[in-house]
């Protein structure tokens, strides 16, 4: 994990982030929903789940959201700012997968500082989610 934050200066387009993946787990997807206070038994209650036709307990938007964030600061850093989180989900993540999630630096704006990344998590389903991210990061030195 990053534990100095990037500056502007440091960041290209093109650039890849490391893959990271993630284990998904019931608990995982159980704390993540009672976390975010989303008490759907769909993200908790294995018997509720399939009664709605769902082979296991699925994880919710705000866990995937509180992951895209964390990936993007194991890479950036902590010091970076979140302007923008624009995420489509795809895929349930189910407990017993994995997550992985790829990420690349698509657009920088000089005058504003901001770094622009696409990412996606795929699992064996499929393409969990995609989007885009927006970060304001710090100066850094003039080269």
């Amino acid at each position: 994990m990053q534990t100095k934050t990037m500056q502007f200066n440091e960041v290209q387009v093109g650039d890849k982030l490391p893959e990271l993946a993630i284990p998904i787990t019931v608990a995982l997807i159980s704390n993540g929903a009672l976390a975010t206070r989303d008490f759907f038994p769909g993200h908790h209650d294995k018997d509720a789940a399939i009664e709605l036709g769902s082979p296991h307990i699925f994880m919710n938007i705000l866990t995937t959201n509180g992951l895209v964030q964390s990936f993007i600061e194991r890479w950036i850093g902590p010091g970076c700012r979140f302007q923008d989180i624009d995420i489509k989900l795809g895929m349930p993540n189910y407990p017993g997968d994995t997550m992985t999630f790829m990420g690349e630096v698509t657009a920088i704006d000089p005058e504003k500082r901001t770094v622009e990344i696409g990412l996606a998590g795929k699992n064996q389903y499929g393409m969990h989610v995609t989007g885009t991210v927006r970060l304001v990061l710090p100066l850094g030195e003039k080269i």
